[in-house]
């Protein structure tokens, strides 16, 4: 493990920011109807604008940040 580009805590970073990118992408879910001549004003409510986005886009700075994690030699990690 000394010579990978990525370190653990970057690894645990980056599997987290999946998972909230996941939890994004369910909440941005759902809103159909069945009859196509019926206007569902769902689609357009605050969880779907505006939440759902908010939290993809912190999953990937999550990702970012264990991408760009750096480890110092005594196994510290380095503040940026």
């Amino acid at each position: 493990m000394e010579n990978m580009p990525i370190t653990s805590k970057g690894l645990r970073l980056v599997l987290a920011g999946l998972i909230v990118m996941v939890s994004g992408y369910i909440l941005l879910a759902g809103g159909g109807v069945k009859d196509p001549e019926v206007f569902n004003y769902a689609m357009f409510d605050f969880r779907r604008l505006v939440a759902a986005p908010v939290v993809i886009l912190c999953g990937m700075i999550v990702i970012v940040a264990g991408i760009m994690n750096k480890e110092r030699k005594d196994g510290s990690v380095k503040p940026e």
